[in-house]
């Protein structure tokens, strides 16, 4: 097997031979390529090795994107206004690269105006195309119709 470490002689040893190696120096032989011909084993003190690890690991995860989901939330009847308001906040949410989930809330008997729901909810997307693009179309769950808008990279 092939051993390397900090202040040993890299080359190949017996297995006898390099744990003599390890157990002078007071470090543990770990086997880093198994697959490799000769195995390649190195010197080093397991629990730091362990530990580096572990911080490598933790690094990566906090690189990785977090996405975050804002809700934007509609009536049937929802005012021109009102409209162009939640259509400004749900664009600076895109912006920032969130993802926007849009919701019409139907209550009491305002279910009969499902079709009016799902306008408002295409006319939102169809609004947002520049910024954004649809990820789910609108479709009804209970009393809401919900439709998910990503942003364009």
């Amino acid at each position: 097997m092939r051993v390397v470490g900090e202040n040993i002689e890299p080359g190949i040893y017996n297995i006898r031979e390099a744990l003599n190696i390890a157990e002078v120096k007071g470090l543990d032989l770990v086997e880093i390529s198994p697959t490799a011909n000769p195995p390649v084993c190195k010197v080093i003190d397991y629990k730091k090795f362990l530990y580096e690890l572990k911080k490598k690991q933790k690094e990566m995860k906090a690189k990785t994107a977090k996405i975050i989901v804002k809700e934007i939330r509609l009536g049937p009847n929802t005012d021109e206004h009102d409209f162009n308001f939640k259509l400004n906040h749900a664009i600076k949410f895109l912006k920032e690269g969130a993802k926007v989930k849009v919701d019409v809330f139907f209550k009491g008997r305002s279910i009969i105006y499902k079709e009016q729901g799902e306008l408002i909810l295409l006319k939102f997307a169809q609004l947002l195309v520049e910024v954004g693009k649809i990820e789910q179309m609108p479709r009804l769950e209970g009393k809401r119709m919900i439709m998910i808008i990503t942003p364009k990279k």
